[in-house]
């Protein structure tokens, strides 16, 4: 009896770590996802985490916003099963994350950490500041002059798309604060950034309003999400691939309304526009 105990005491610590592998696994899975990786890269981190230490019978299941997990060192166990769904909405892309959760699964193959130096590096990752508030304004309103330059404005025009740049992320960043939809706030960034590039055309401070525009919008555009999408949609990941292209094409649409909508709002109370 004494043996058979034992052997039973074994097989539960046995599928207790196989469950914290897989509970770490989905987690890891978890912080790719919502920063913007892409499924593939999900998908092997986890089997990198699982096959490390010794759960060989896991089953991943990725989608752009989910994950579905199966796993079980002893399948004849009702108690050694084990199955999760996680529900991660489209959220922005913190690529930081990605890169540290990506390094930490490889050094997890190589052994450096145990179970539980590695949960408590996932949930340090976890926890990492993103860019502060001055630091994102910034970017944007730099980017913004940059692209506007590229595009072929000139100092002045790249001058007023670094103001509209700026002005248009601290926008985005205080209406994070409320509830306000996804593409309410893709068309209202949008509108008010060529409300501003009209105004400082009509001011004299601009030569191209086609190009303060463009370079004022750049913020907007999800690079990254579109790429990811078509990687995905490129790997055999056609549901999730379409998901993300679609979420990146209501985007691009969002801002081509708003910025037709202030140009026809503008047309109609004040008369032409010289682009």
């Amino acid at each position: 009896m004494e043996i058979g105990d034992n052997e039973m005491m074994e097989q539960e610590k046995m599928e207790q770590q196989d469950h914290k592998v897989l509970e770490i696994a989905m987690s890891a899975g978890h912080i790719l996802l919502e920063n913007g990786a892409e499924i593939s890269r999900v998908e092997e981190t986890m089997e990198r985490i699982c096959r490390h230490f010794g759960v060989e019978s896991e089953n991943f299941f990725v989608l752009s916003n989910g994950i579905f997990t199966t796993g079980s060192q002893n399948p004849e166990s009702p108690n050694g099963l084990y199955a999760k769904v996680l529900h991660i909405p489209v959220k922005g892309t913190q690529l930081d994350k990605v890169v540290a959760v990506n390094q930490l699964s490889r050094e997890v193959e190589e052994g450096r950490y145990t179970i539980e130096q590695t949960k408590e590096k996932l949930e340090k990752i976890r926890h990492m500041p993103g860019k502060s508030f001055h630091m994102q304004v910034l970017a944007s309103g730099v980017g913004s002059a940059c692209f506007c330059y590229l595009f072929g404005g000139s100092l002045t025009d790249s001058m007023v798309a670094f103001a509209a740049g700026f002005l248009l992320y601290v926008f985005v960043l205080m209406t994070g604060t409320f509830r306000m939809s996804k593409i309410t706030k893709n068309i209202c960034g949008a509108a008010l950034v060529t409300l501003l590039c009209i105004l400082s055309c009509r001011l004299g401070l601009g030569e191209n309003l086609s190009h303060m525009i463009i370079g004022s919008i750049i913020p907007l555009v999800p690079g990254v999400p579109f790429t990811n999408g078509i990687r995905d949609i490129a790997d055999g990941d056609y549901i999730s691939g379409a998901v993300r292209l679609l979420d990146a094409m209501l985007v691009f649409l969002c801002v081509a309304i708003g910025v037709g909508a202030m140009f026809m709002i503008y047309h109609r109370c004040f008369g032409g526009i010289l682009l």
